[in-house]
């Protein structure tokens, strides 16, 4: 019995000594521009699915990190500020000797993945530093504004992880964010992603969605983000399948977990914390998401298509614009809407096997309200990434070179929704059956999707 105990005893202590060296290699100094009084730094903590962080001390937001080298390799933290209560930030920038594989952001072999935000064990080679604070200037009127967090310094050349504070000497069980984009690259996975800001209200349009995926794909689109907030169980579906496909990237946006979220652009007319379920922060953050993955992006809503309409192929669409304007990476498309409210007359694309998908079906509505000429048309934009800094929904808002107005004939943006003109009557409207163009195609690529998606 007496050696029975002692042995045990003796275990206990060898895992004890154990426990106590493992954590004695994972604490680490810190290396600091200014002096703290927090001595080391505890493992990092954060969950590989979290898209917004809260800042310690502050009602600020921070997003996701970024190296800029365009700006000489300073981090960008596409950020949330509070304009109302603007102090002090903090940059804690620290380097991971264990980082995984993906720290420079490059793409995974799984079409889904991201560069995983988990380090392996503690983070250390840290130094703080002061951050600047850029406000984006379309806030339309809400307190809360998409802006750049800028950190700057030595330090950054061997930084893999950044956190932001208010209090730069209480360093402990901050939340780091993986900084990506650390090479540049010049060549790309992708030539054409489109940027869907948001999903939210319980959004369930899944025929309409199912119908949209498939266009893109014929004009020549190979990758879809979408930000969800919340959607509908048809829509969920939906999205699950081009998931598995490889063709979307689904982002969480849990944004109404931190803010309250305005259903709308305006302050005055919808109020809330932030404008449209946070629209602006999350087209800026697909910028920089793709911004060594993909040629160019498309940033457009979910019942929007960018159609070129002379060339019926995005590629040979911007072959020609690109060779027109070689200096140009902004390129701003006309909208124009296909009232949902009025719908072809033969009923030929009504299909009884799409009857019992919740949502419109774009195939029945090919009446384009006319233009307006006092009526600002909003644009949509397909940019070259690598020269935008920042944008707004229908405009950038800084870029590198100029911008183009993309003539109507070449291309516009199919938008099939509630009219703006609902007075007009369908002789007044005019006829444009451009996706009927696809219709060999289209039909049996919506049905194999849907039929993919347990809606048939």
């Amino acid at each position: 019995m007496m050696q029975r105990k002692l042995a045990l005893l003796l275990g206990i202590s060898a895992f004890t000594v154990l426990l106590i060296l493992r954590w004695g290699r994972e604490m680490t100094l810190m290396n600091t521009d200014t002096p703290s009084a927090e001595p080391a730094l505890q493992p990092w903590q954060r969950a590989p699915a979290d898209t917004i962080t809260p800042i310690p001390g502050s009602k600020h937001l921070m997003v996701s990190a970024f190296k800029d080298h365009r700006r000489g390799g300073a981090i960008r933290v596409i950020s949330i500020i509070c304009r109302q209560e603007l102090q002090p930030l903090y940059c804690v920038l620290c380097a991971n000797d264990h980082a995984n594989a993906n720290v420079d952001g490059s793409a995974s072999t799984d079409a889904n993945a991201r560069p995983n935000a988990k380090a392996n064990g503690a983070l250390g080679q840290c130094a703080s530093s002061q951050a600047k604070v850029d406000m984006h200037s379309d806030n339309f009127g809400f307190p809360f504004v998409t802006s750049d967090v800028f950190c700057t310094g030595e330090s950054l050349k061997q930084a893999t992880h950044i956190s932001l504070t208010t209090d730069q000497t209480a360093i402990h069980n901050l939340t780091f964010l993986l900084i990506q984009n650390q090479k540049v690259k010049e060549s790309f996975r992708y030539n054409f992603t489109i940027c869907i800001s948001n999903l939210f209200g319980d959004y369930n349009n899944a025929l309409q969605f199912a119908q949209t995926m498939e266009v893109y794909k014929l004009i020549g689109v190979q990758r879809v983000v979408i930000y969800n907030t919340s959607c509908g169980p048809d829509v969920d579906k939906v999205l699950s399948y081009y998931r598995r496909e490889g063709m979307l990237e689904v982002v969480p946006w849990p944004i109404d977990k931190f803010l309250t979220p305005s259903t709308g652009w305006k302050y005055d007319l919808h109020h809330g914390d932030i404008h449209y379920y946070g629209q602006l922060t999350t087209l800026n953050e697909c910028i920089y998401r793709y911004m060594y993955e993909s040629k160019y992006l498309l940033l457009n809503d979910f019942d929007e298509i960018i159609m070129p309409y002379k060339h019926g192929k995005l590629d040979k669409l911007m072959d020609t614009l690109q060779q027109q304007h070689p200096d140009a990476g902004v390129f701003r498309i006309e909208n124009h809407i296909f009232p949902k409210t009025q719908f072809e007359d033969s009923g030929r694309f009504r299909l009884p096997q799409w009857r019992d998908v919740p949502g419109v079906n774009i195939l029945e509505h090919i009446y384009r309200e006319p233009d307006r000429k006092n009526v600002f048309n909003p644009t949509k934009l397909l940019i070259d990434p690598r020269r935008v800094e920042q944008t707004s929904v229908h405009t950038t808002l800084k870029q590198f070179g100029p911008d183009v107005a993309v003539p109507f004939d070449v291309c516009r943006i199919i938008h099939v929704r509630v009219p703006l003109q609902g007075r007009l009557s369908k002789d007044q409207l005019f006829v444009d059956k451009k996706l009927w163009e696809f219709e060999k195609l289209l039909i049996p690529s919506i049905d194999h999707a849907l039929n993919q998606s347990d809606l048939l």
